[in-house]
């Protein structure tokens, strides 16, 4: 196997922007008026699109919030600097940061909003598990605390204790690990983290339109702003709107696609069909990497020939006609694409340890100048903000034992040894792998179903376990994170300043409009049609995991079959050794991996949009300049969609709560 090397576009990336030479503490007034702000106007409306649509603010709050205080700036007479406009970036994104996979985003009571559903649902009474949930996770089923959907109630003292205590030691864990793996990778491997540079685009974009002295990027962000607005009235505007009126909301773009399984299952059996009818999607293949969108596009092309013959073969044996594709998508992993993933994440996962372990051998030959910028920094830039190593130890360290000890009171019959190894060895190596994968090529990586191997080899029998707090994370993120703050000039400890002061305003105002939002219909219901229509799918998949664990039969027995995981594991590493050995983009592999057995919807557009920005854009603009376009288009794109979302939710929120009263 050829050596890992660098692709000539992710070099491309590293050069966007100079680094800095100076840092200031951004964390002012405005940060502050900027939380509360966030809190009671932005978090409600995150929490009802992410129900209704499907389509969370997520970076349109960023962008929103951003660009409203850069206007009352100007009209002040204020000048906002690249490091304020960041801090009020990074507030936003933290308190409508998405829930794992279910697009719900509104702080910390929206997992608990989905623990409710959950415990309560067809899929966990179907699978036998809704009674072995554990009460310190979510109360039973029969409560009064979910019947009347009310969070006051004494059967959630537990659960929101444990939550909160959740909240505080997560957030040591990460910034104690965190920070140790970004002086690690940025400041002593001096790696480039190519994508840093967008995340911190935006903010000099913002940050210039407050000066009298404007550039290309604001031109670019208030073009991709009205393409945003235009787009966000059709797109979440009228449902939005029509849903708080009438029974059903209308739309004219079906959200989140246009179904066309059952129109094709004739000739394409077993194969989910349609497309996202989403501007965001083509603009975002503006973004992403030409060989990653390609590999994907490759990928979801082949499904339509491999899914019909494989159904032909019997192996897709559970799809049945006039499912869609939700259904179908379920039935083809259960039946196959379950197991060919997990062989696909292991061949990820010993493809970034090669590469890791490749690059540190030359690296300590003296050999390695492609992946270095520069010199080791064994002492921080001056003025940076750095927080003292033997403090970032001691938080990480204390915070692991907490998690240790609430496992052994909470789940004393697993072995306390996974516990241990999952916060002391598998934390940090996760943490570092993915890390350096995404400072040298900009793809996420970390070893795959260590924690769920270790659970189901384990032998221990019960559900309680999945719900345990064991720690087993990833901090590699927190790395290219810190990566972009400092590509901003802002001060680390800026950062730090700014978390305390998330914390109770995520906790209080999360509370608050979780129980308003609750208390207003069931969820999921019709009210809530992406909740009501996509949930059930989370809870299935949610479930077969769970039952790994259980007595007799299981759902997940059914789903792993070995050699499918021997055969997508040979096939990822094969192709990353025959890419890699005639030097061609290994970013190809990595676009085929991740979209193996996902719905391939989404991948349509996007490789339209890439299209457009290899063979016009980039021809017109150039590719370096066009990337910088881009970039700061597709921020603007989110700001225009948030402000048709947050007018259009108010305006539903208030017409729900006036039907809400007696008079």
């Amino acid at each position: 196997m050829a050596g890992p090397h660098i692709d000539e576009e992710i070099e491309l990336y590293r050069t966007l922007m100079d680094e800095p030479t100076e840092f200031e503490d951004g964390f002012t007034g405005v940060t502050i008026i900027g939380a509360i702000f966030i809190g009671f106007v932005m978090l409600p409306g995150a929490i009802y699109l992410g129900l209704v649509a499907g389509q969370t603010l997520g970076s349109a709050a960023e962008w929103t919030t951003v660009i409203l205080f850069t206007e009352i700036a100007r009209r002040s007479f204020m000048t906002l600097t690249r490091s304020q406009v960041y801090l009020l970036f990074y507030v936003a994104s933290s308190l409508t940061a998405v829930i794992g996979g279910l697009q719900l985003a509104g702080g910390i009571f929206g997992g608990k909003i989905w623990d409710a559903y959950f415990v309560q649902s067809p899929a966990a009474r179907g699978l036998g598990i809704a009674d072995q949930i554990p009460r310190w996770v979510v109360p039973a089923a029969d409560s009064q605390a979910l019947l009347k959907r009310t969070f006051f109630h004494e059967d959630w003292l537990l659960p929101m204790a444990l939550l909160m205590l959740g909240q505080v030691i997560g957030r040591m864990n990460g910034w104690g690990l965190g920070y140790l793996v970004y002086r690690l990778t940025v400041d002593i491997e001096r790696l480039p983290f190519p994508f840093a540079a967008i995340g911190a685009q935006g903010a000099t974009a913002l940050a210039e339109s407050t000066t009298k002295t404007e550039t290309w990027r604001w031109r670019m962000f208030s073009i991709g702003s009205m393409i945003g607005l235009v787009f966000g009235i059709f797109y979440v505007g009228i449902p939005t709107l029509t849903g708080s009126i009438l029974n059903k909301p209308l739309q004219l773009i079906p959200i989140p696609w246009v179904e066309l399984t059952r129109n094709t299952e004739r000739f394409l059996p077993a194969t989910p069909t349609g497309f996202v009818p989403h501007i965001g999607a083509v603009m975002g293949g503006f973004v992403q990497p030409w060989w990653s969108v390609v590999g994907s596009f490759a990928q979801a092309c082949a499904t339509f020939v491999l899914n019909p013959m494989l159904f032909r073969l019997g192996v897709l044996r559970t799809w049945r006609p006039g499912m869609d594709t939700i259904e179908t998508g379920f039935s083809n992993s259960i039946d196959f694409y379950f197991s060919l993933g997990m062989g696909v994440a292991f061949a990820i996962a010993t493809v970034g340890l090669y590469a890791v372990g490749s690059a540190l051998l030359a690296k300590s030959r003296g050999t390695q100048a492609d992946t270095a910028a520069g010199e080791p920094r064994w002492k921080p830039p001056p003025g940076r903000g750095d927080i003292p190593v033997w403090l970032c130890v001691a938080m990480w360290v204390v915070s692991t034992v907490v998690y240790i000890i609430l496992c052994v009171v909470l789940i004393p019959r697993f072995p306390i040894i996974f516990v241990i190894l999952f916060g002391f060895v598998l934390t940090p190596l996760n943490s570092y792998i993915d890390a350096r994968m995404v400072g040298m090529v900009g793809q996420w990586v970390r070893l795959p179903y260590i924690k769920e191997g270790a659970i189901v080899l384990s032998g221990y029998k019960g559900v309680d376990i999945w719900f345990a707090p064991i720690p087993d994370f990833d901090h590699g993120g927190m790395a290219s994170h810190l990566r972009v703050v400092e590509l901003t000039g802002t001060k680390i400890t800026s950062m730090i300043k700014t978390e305390l002061l998330i914390i109770p305003i995520s906790i209080g105002c999360s509370l608050l409009f979780w129980q308003f939002i609750w208390r207003l219909a069931p969820i999921p219901s019709v009210t809530y049609p992406y909740a009501q229509k996509m949930w059930h799918l989370f809870a299935l998949q949610r479930g077969l995991w769970l039952t790994s664990t259980m007595t007799g039969h299981s759902l997940f027995q059914k789903a792993f079959y070995f050699p499918y995981v021997a055969a997508g594991y040979v096939f990822g590493v094969g192709s990353y050794a025959l890419l890699s050995a005639f030097r061609l983009p290994t970013m190809l592999v990595y676009g085929v991996m991740q979209g193996l057995g996902t719905t391939p919807h989404g991948v349509f557009p996007t490789m339209l949009g890439a299209v457009l920005s290899r063979y016009y854009f980039e021809r017109k603009y150039g590719q370096k300049r066009w990337k910088q376009y881009a970039t700061v288009l597709n921020a603007g794109f989110a700001c225009g969609m948030g402000l048709v979302g947050m007018g259009t939710v108010a305006v539903a929120l208030i017409a729900k709560s006036v039907s809400q009263l007696p008079y």
